[in-house]
C-alpha cells in the first residue's frame, strides 16, 4: 500500500493553474468556412448569364464534398458540377454552354465541408438582365 498523498500547497496549485494551459494538447481554433469573395459578387446585375461561378473561402475546404446549385427565379434548382480548383480554399463550377439562364433574380447555393469538419452553407443572389 503506497502512502497517502501530500497535500498540495498554494504556491504549487497557482503554478500547476498557470502551467495546466501548457502541458494540454493544442487544438486548431475551430471556425467555419465563410465566403470572402464570389464570382459573380453578392447582388450583381449582370448583362449576360454568367459561364463560370467561382466562390472563395477563408480556409481550407474540401471540394469533393461540397455542393453548388443554381435556383432560378421560377424555382427550379439545378445542381452543378464542381471543378477541381487548383487552390484549396476555392469553389467553382462551369456553366453548360448550351444552358441559358432566364433573366431575373438567381441564387448560387453553396454548402461547404471545412476541413476541420464544420459545413456551412448559404446563398449569392445575383440577377441576369432581360437583354
Amino acid at each position: 500500500m503506497s502512502p497517502p498523498a501530500a497535500p498540495i500547497r498554494p504556491g504549487r496549485r497557482r503554478l500547476l493553474a498557470l502551467a495546466a494551459p501548457l502541458l494540454l494538447p493544442a487544438r486548431r481554433a475551430a471556425a467555419h468556412a465563410v465566403v470572402v469573395a464570389s464570382d459573380p459578387a453578392a447582388g450583381a446585375s449582370l448583362a449576360a448569364p454568367p459561364r463560370r461561378v467561382t466562390l472563395r473561402f477563408n480556409s481550407r475546404i474540401d471540394q469533393a464534398r461540397s455542393r453548388l446549385v443554381l435556383a432560378g427565379p421560377d424555382g427550379a434548382q439545378v445542381p452543378l458540377e464542381v471543378a477541381p480548383a487548383g487552390e484549396p480554399t476555392v469553389l467553382e463550377a462551369v456553366l453548360d454552354p448550351a444552358a441559358t439562364l432566364a433573366p431575373g433574380a438567381w441564387r448560387l447555393r453553396w454548402q461547404v465541408l471545412a476541413l476541420d469538419g464544420h459545413v456551412t452553407r448559404g446563398d449569392i443572389p445575383f440577377t441576369v438582365r432581360p437583354r
